[in-house]
């Protein structure tokens, strides 16, 4: 999963710190949903979102990757 919470952090002048403070997670938490190496639950994404008034669909970019499961089972 991408993410574009670096880019709508950095309209809010927000430091990874102060957008983990505010939405009650550590800020590594923060380090690895941008860098796409956590998905994180649905009440996280929602008080992401929240916190940088945008819709989750905004902040997350969902992959669907059944496709590619789909192709790889097949051989």
């Amino acid at each position: 999963m991408k993410t574009r919470i670096k880019e709508y952090r950095a309209r809010y002048d927000f430091t990874q710190a102060e957008l983990a403070d505010k939405v009650g997670v550590r800020r590594e938490t923060i380090v690895f949903l941008e860098k796409g190496k956590y998905n994180p639950s649905l009440n996280l994404a929602h008080k992401i979102a929240v916190v940088l008034n945008a819709s989750i669909e905004e902040i997350f970019i969902f992959e669907d990757t059944s496709k590619e499961t789909e192709d790889k089972n097949k051989d």
